[in-house]
């Protein structure tokens, strides 16, 4: 679970939740003209989750620079002093 601390609860609840009816659609509607829309809102779903997981691994490469920096910053102003 270390590499999806990014991902909540309640995005993983989501995601279980539309597989579930996709699979439902599946049995329910048969492999009809429906299923690609069925197909089109779970893919729409992981891909909102893809995205959350991402700018969540961005903001954290970010946090990460800005410290490094503010570090770097404090140790010049320190020499000056």
């Amino acid at each position: 679970m270390r590499n999806n601390k990014f991902i909540d609860m309640g995005s993983v609840l989501v995601m279980a939740i539309t597989f579930i009816l996709f699979t439902a659609a599946l049995f329910t509607k048969g492999f009809t003209h429906d299923l690609f829309l069925e197909a089109g809102v779970f893919l729409v779903s992981v891909k909102l989750m893809i995205m959350v997981y991402r700018n969540g691994r961005a903001s954290r490469e970010i946090d990460q620079r800005l410290d490094a920096l503010t570090a770097l910053l404090q140790r010049l102003e320190q020499k000056n002093i």
